[in-house]
């Protein structure tokens, strides 16, 4: 399998961090996420923890890009709280952004090795939930 890389959207993840590093506060919201919409604008979450379980960041971006009306995505980032940097999407949150926007691009590494690659490269050969959708004519 070959990797796409994209070039990184800096400004995403200086949004991202700067949500991290002024709204994660205490055990509740640890991770902020940035994404860039089609039509330009930065839509910007954190996560919402609970020991049942809670949307991470991703989740709660996707809810908050749709309430402004944001259907398409481009670019999505995640960073910690912490000065923890950019930290990949769980695996289920790799799902759920394929299955919203199969041709997103994900920033993810640390460092020098910061990289943009296609949702679909950190998730080969997944479940696609619109497989299993009627055929919308």
């Amino acid at each position: 399998m070959t990797t796409e890389i994209h070039p990184v959207d800096h400004e995403l993840v200086r949004a991202a961090t700067d949500v991290a590093r002024t709204r994660c506060r205490g055990d509740n919201h640890t991770m902020a996420a940035a994404a860039r919409a089609r039509d330009g604008r930065v839509i910007t979450a954190v996560n919402a923890y609970h020991f049942t379980g809670g949307p991470c960041a991703e989740l709660v971006l996707i809810g908050t890009a749709a309430a402004l009306g944001a259907y398409e995505l481009d670019t999505v980032v995640a960073v910690g709280d912490r000065d923890r940097g950019v930290v990949p999407p769980c695996g289920r949150c790799r799902q759920v952004l394929l299955d919203y926007f199969p041709s997103l691009r994900v920033i993810v590494g640390a460092g020098d090795r910061i990289r943009a690659v296609r949702v679909a490269d950190l998730l080969p050969d997944s479940y696609v939930w619109a497989d299993h959708q009627p055929d919308a004519d």
